[in-house]
């Protein structure tokens, strides 16, 4: 059954400036409210520091307890930024900050179903802030910071948080925290060329010859609706009812095209084009089974660490469909972190994710993570690293993650997967628009 998404911003508006939020009685007291989201004597305002905002704004929250959401692979990285907030703020009295690990991917459906136990602090992927807005349980960015927090980042990456109410009232609803939620071709530099990694059948060609996989996880819709996108079938935001996929008009003859050639080349190079889980594909550079892969910046480190001198990185290839050659069309987004609308210190879950969104501990990420940065300035410091560039290359060839049908994951899976599948024909093109049609259907739950 569809779900009606309907945007009720006015009730959480109240939230934009720290005198409205519910964090303690701090909106008791005599004191004024100021631009800066905190509040002010008649003598002096707080300041707004790129990474650490004047301590007057916790107000008088006390005993403050949060809990923080990161990704297994960052939880230490998060643990020793939470420790260096302690640290600067070590006149406010923390009970505790726990870090815990916990994916991105199915943060949004986590808070939305039982929010007084989620995360105050989380981190999600573009595509989740529909919901969580939708659900309020996020709370906008105080109004104080908003300045700042759109001064110093991507601007793209901005934009993909900002709603407006009824009444026309606009809101920032998340702090920017990367700027390369995408994937892209790495590949090992002695099996695979510079040139090769220009196409599809170069890859494939080469790992072939050197006896080893490329791997792309055709059964993962994030990674599959590559197919569809190449051909055309490009989505568009929400239909009128705000929920409903929308897709740009395409020609379905030609996005049939496209799948049969994908389908091809996986059964031409049927025991080299292998569909795995891309975590697999720095393990398989160190022991010399892949050759090369699709992969998320998340896993970047990994890669570089596998292969080292031999790290070779470009955007997606080409594929050859008849006479054309199509580039590669991608998924591309953007992480943030938010704050929990139901936590019980407001003040203190928006300063922290102020400060994890922060220059510093930007920096600290792309360097111990490889992740790739909102921040203007901290992307500069690291934008000449090669996975970023290559990233950087494919987001010109790729399909926004913001306003996307949560539909859209496992119906664009399955058209991987059956593609994939040893008993597919890739020239029978009355199965190929069957399918086609049948997952178009499904992203668009019309079943």
């Amino acid at each position: 059954m569809k779900k009606v998404l309907a945007i009720l911003l006015a009730g959480m508006m109240t939230a934009t400036a720290f005198a409205g939020c519910g964090g303690g009685d701090a909106s008791k007291s005599d004191s004024k409210s100021d631009s800066s989201g905190g509040s002010k004597s008649e003598s002096k305002a707080p300041t707004i520091d790129p990474s650490f905002p004047d301590e007057s704004l916790f107000g008088d929250e006390t005993d403050i307890t949060l809990k923080v959401w990161a990704p297994d692979k960052a939880v230490n990285t998060v643990k020793e930024q939470v420790e260096a907030f302690k640290k600067h703020y070590s006149n406010t009295k923390f009970k505790s900050i726990e870090v815990v690990a916990q994916g991105e991917s199915d943060a949004a459906n986590m808070v939305a179903n039982d929010p007084d136990t989620a995360a105050d602090v989380f981190g999600f992927p573009s595509d989740q802030i529909e919901k969580l807005v939708s659900q309020q349980v996020i709370s906008p960015v105080v109004a104080g910071f908003v300045p700042t927090v759109e001064a110093n980042n991507a601007e793209k990456t901005v934009e993909a948080v900002k709603f407006t109410d009824k009444d026309g009232n606009e809101g920032l609803y998340a702090y920017p925290e990367t700027n390369d939620n995408g994937y892209y071709m790495v590949y090992d530099n002695t099996v695979v060329s510079e040139e090769d990694a220009k196409t599809l059948e170069g890859v494939l060609a080469a790992c072939k010859k050197a006896g080893k996989q490329f791997v792309m996880d055709c059964g993962n819709g994030f990674y599959s609706c590559t197919f569809a996108f190449t051909g055309g079938a490009l989505i568009d935001g929400f239909e009128e009812d705000g929920t409903t996929q929308k897709f740009v008009k395409y020609d379905e003859e030609k996005v049939l095209d496209t799948l049969q050639a994908f389908a091809k080349l996986m059964k031409d190079y049927k025991g080299t084009f292998s569909s795995q889980d891309p975590a697999n594909i720095s393990t398989g550079f160190k022991n010399g089974k892949i050759g090369a892969g699709v992969d998320g910046t998340w896993n970047s480190v990994a890669d570089k660490d596998a292969l080292g001198k031999r790290l070779g990185t470009a955007k997606l290839p080409t594929i050859k469909v008849g006479d054309e050659d199509k580039q590669l069309i991608s998924m591309f987004g953007y992480k943030y972190i938010g704050v929990n609308s139901h936590t019980k210190f407001q003040r203190s879950a928006q300063i922290l994710a102020y400060y994890l969104t922060g220059l510093d501990c930007q920096k600290q990420r792309a360097e111990k993570l490889g992740w790739g940065p909102s921040n203007t300035e901290a992307y500069n410091a690291y934008k000449d690293d090669p996975i970023l560039v290559a990233v950087d290359a494919q987001s010109k060839n790729a399909v926004a993650q913001v306003k996307i049908a949560q539909t859209i994951w496992q119906s664009m899976g399955s058209l991987g997967s059956e593609m994939y599948k040893d008993s597919w024909k890739p020239e029978d093109r009355a199965a190929t628009k069957t399918l086609f049609n049948k997952v178009i259907s499904r992203v668009r739950d019309e079943e």
